[in-house]
């Protein structure tokens, strides 16, 4: 190759060579060639809109739920653990429930706090007691007759099971045989009975223990009950005191009008119990509808398994006729109260789906037996109400600094009786001050 053939081949290398970096700086990487492309690297943002976005949303409910679950098991435990002291301060915040607007409108009459307290609590137990005293009288007076129709009727009956075509032996009639299984179950079941003795013994020290606790605490609750909540307030953060606060006030005013409601649903099933009972002829007639009365408090279910101690009571002591028209008197007085009386009464304290409160009732006897249907229903109130507050309203957000809770409370309900201030409901809150005073709450004045 000769000189001219390298110098052309020269000047074209690096004519090309030009070009060449002139489209690299054309393209932006200021002449130098373009980096190899690294490796793809998978984040997890990038693993996470790989799920589906609804699977993503199931997990997310997946793991609270899990969380919320182990909260409600922990403290069911607790109170399971506690439940002498639970289910007496439980039983004690229903009385003041229903027994707090005595106490207040006592002391606005002018007596002092502790003499309105005192006469509440003491006009309680006589009434109670009272209301025992009756029904021990009424049983007492006609225990005699009770006894002769009671053992009428058990002749009867055993005449007729002798005289139908039921495959029953003989020896199941007769009295003698019946004397000596009696007996020789006692001589063999000593030790069971001895058992079982020294349970109730037991179980009645705890029950007069936990009345205690219970009278007591009612005494304090009635006191000073606002002052122990604006105690239980201060374990939540500033900011959002007032909004509890409000919420739990709308809770407490659904609690109590729920109990005096159900006092007078349970005073009218008495009442028509007791005028049917009288009607037919029923022995012991006032205590039985003592009875209902107390059953009544269970909602739906609770008078009609009561009444139906009056059913067998009218037919082992006056037979199928009477007991026949006694369970038509329940059914009618369980119909008054289903169609007319619960959503009358009921529903203007606090609105509850039948299924609620049936599931509701169902659940407290799993937890805890006749006490858990007892407080299941206005645990379920109280909740309902609070949340129901919690979500449809919205405290301003000075509202904890500009009006404190104070510690000297004017009431001793649970919460004040006052309604709160209104707040504004969720998307109408206008954030100008202005708007924040017009809706921040007014402080309790002080009482006697």
């Amino acid at each position: 190759m000769g000189l001219p053939s390298k110098v052309w081949t020269s000047v074209s290398g690096a004519r090309e060579a030009l070009n060449r970096r002139a489209e690299l700086v054309a393209a932006g990487t200021n002449g130098t060639e373009p980096p190899p492309p690294a490796p793809a690297i998978t984040t997890t943002e990038d693993i996470d809109q790989s799920v589906p976005s609804g699977l993503r949303l199931a997990a997310s409910w997946s793991w609270r739920l899990i969380l919320v679950a182990v909260l409600v098991y922990g403290l069911a435990r607790v109170a399971g653990y506690l439940s002498e002291v639970m289910i007496p301060v439980a039983i004690a915040i229903l009385l003041a429930a229903m027994l707090s607007p005595v106490a207040n409108k006592l002391r606005a009459w002018g007596l002092h706090r502790g003499a309105a307290t005192a006469v509440t609590l003491l006009g309680g137990i006589v009434l109670i007691a009272g209301a025992l005293t009756l029904i021990t009288t009424q049983i007492v007076s006609q225990a005699a007759e009770l006894s002769t129709n009671v053992t009428a009727g058990f002749n009867n009956l055993v005449t007729t099971l002798q005289n139908s075509r039921l495959p029953i032996s003989a020896s199941y009639f007769d009295p003698e045989a019946w004397g000596k299984r009696i007996q020789t179950f006692l001589t063999e079941s000593r030790s069971t009975i001895a058992t079982y003795a020294a349970e109730v013994g037991a179980q009645l020290g705890h029950f007069v223990a936990g009345l205690a606790i219970a009278i007591f605490s009612l005494f304090y609750f009635l006191y000073d009950g606002r002052g122990i909540f604006t105690a239980v307030l201060r374990f939540f953060p500033p900011e959002s005191r007032a909004r509890v606060d409000h919420a739990a006030s709308n809770g407490w005013r659904a609690l109590s009008g729920y109990v005096r409601a159900t006092i007078l649903v349970a005073l009218s099933d008495a009442v028509g119990v007791l005028i049917g009972a009288l009607i037919i002829g029923v022995p012991v007639a006032p205590a039985l509808a003592a009875l209902v009365f107390i059953g009544a408090f269970v909602p739906l279910v609770g008078a009609f398994v009561s009444g139906f101690v009056a059913v067998l009571v009218a037919l082992v002591a006056l037979g199928w006729f009477q007991a026949l028209l006694m369970l038509g008197v329940i059914i009618l007085v369980m119909q008054v109260e289903g169609h007319l009386l619960q959503p009358f009464l009921l529903g203007r304290a606090v609105k509850l789906h039948p299924l609620a409160v049936l599931l509701a009732i169902a659940s407290g006897i799993v937890i805890a037996g006749i006490i858990g249907a007892l407080l299941a229903v206005p645990l379920l109130a109280f909740t309902k109400s609070f949340v129901e507050y919690l979500r449809g309203h919205k405290i301003p957000r000075n509202d904890a600094t500009r009006q404190p809770i104070t510690a000297d409370p004017s009431s001793g309900a649970l919460v004040p009786d006052r309604e709160p201030a209104e707040a504004t409901p969720m998307g109408n809150l206008d954030e100008t001050p202005e708007a924040l005073d017009a809706v921040a709450p007014q402080e309790s004045t002080r009482g006697q």
